[in-house]
């Protein structure tokens, strides 16, 4: 009886396979990454928080961005990074913390595509209905943003996971480096059809909606700077926009790869990559993107180093 308690309680984390002598390097370099994501987007939501000048809509929705960023990979990289010394056959971990892990996993692939789809909508606004934008954009429309950014994904990934987690197990072994809801409904041996139709249906309504929109809202950008004649907004669309569209592209690109790679098994190690790529790529090149192509806060930043006085 202890052993079935176990054995159904207890998981196995299949993992990355990491030879003994590359171990110690992948340990480094996954540390430094987490280390560099907590320090930039820490730093960002420090910086944009304390600076007045910075109370802008745009900036203002970034920090979703990071404030996700910081508990995404606060979730998922520090068992990472214990694994990697671990044996194989002991890479253990609870069923209910491997479907909270799950949770906080979808929460930050959702919350990032619905704040960057947003993020488009701010750009629209800025951009097409400059005169109107102060209207458009007011603290109380920031905050129902927020609001339906956070409270629509947490309650569509909850119903998520836990269609996932009311299902009888008969396997232990996720087979891949942390735990996701493909991971948990495969460790059943029942009928799984709901789960993969409203799997597939969460998957098509956040990406459809996210996708739709913010095509939409950039063709009709560029239809507002091909039709006017004014170098300043045509050159400040092309800086905001452009940072924007290159996360989203990235975000996009990650996401696309590891939900392919799930459907083919015998490229499980390429998955698991894919994974790993999926929760740091975005969250590292989040901080510096934006550090680097917003002006404002890229002066703020030389600011620091050059030692003046950053909140006049």
């Amino acid at each position: 009886m202890e052993n079935q308690t176990w054995s159904a309680d207890v998981l196995l984390l299949e993992g990355l396979k990491v030879t003994p002598q590359y171990s110690f390097p992948a340990f480094i370099l996954l540390l430094l990454i987490y280390i560099f994501i907590m320090v930039s987007n820490i730093g960002l939501v420090f910086l944009i928080s304390l600076d007045r000048n910075l109370h802008e809509p745009m900036y203002l929705l970034f920090c979703n961005l990071s404030i996700n960023d910081i508990f995404g990979v606060t979730a998922i990289v520090p068992r990472l990074l214990s694994d990697i010394f671990t044996a194989r056959t002991d890479r253990h971990i609870s069923f209910n913390q491997c479907a909270i892990q799950a949770f906080f996993f979808h929460l930050h692939i959702g919350v990032t595509i619905t704040v960057l789809m947003i993020m488009a909508f701010d750009r629209y606004a800025a951009i097409c209905k400059p005169l109107q934008y102060a209207t458009i954009m007011t603290n109380k429309m920031l905050v129902k943003l927020t609001v339906f950014a956070w409270g629509v994904i947490i309650f569509l990934v909850g119903i998520l996971i836990s269609l996932s987690v009311c299902l009888p197990r008969c396997r232990r072994v996720i087979s891949n480096p942390f735990c996701d809801n493909a991971s948990l409904f495969k460790l059943s041996c029942q009928n799984i059809l709901i789960n993969n139709i409203y799997g597939l249906s969460y998957t098509v309504f956040l990406l459809g909606s996210s996708i739709g929109s913010t095509i939409i809202t950039y063709l009709k950008i560029a239809m507002v700077c091909l039709t006017s004649k004014n170098r300043v907004l045509n050159s400040r669309a092309l800086q905001t926009c452009t940072t924007h569209l290159t996360l989203y592209i990235i975000m996009l690109v990650s996401g696309f790869s590891f939900v392919v790679l799930h459907r083919f098994p015998h490229l499980a190690e390429y998955r698991k990559v894919a994974a790993i790529m999926i929760l740091v790529v975005p969250p590292s090149l989040n901080a510096i993107i934006y550090g680097l192509q917003i002006k404002q806060i890229r002066q703020k930043i030389l600011a620091m180093f050059n030692n003046n006085n950053l909140f006049r």
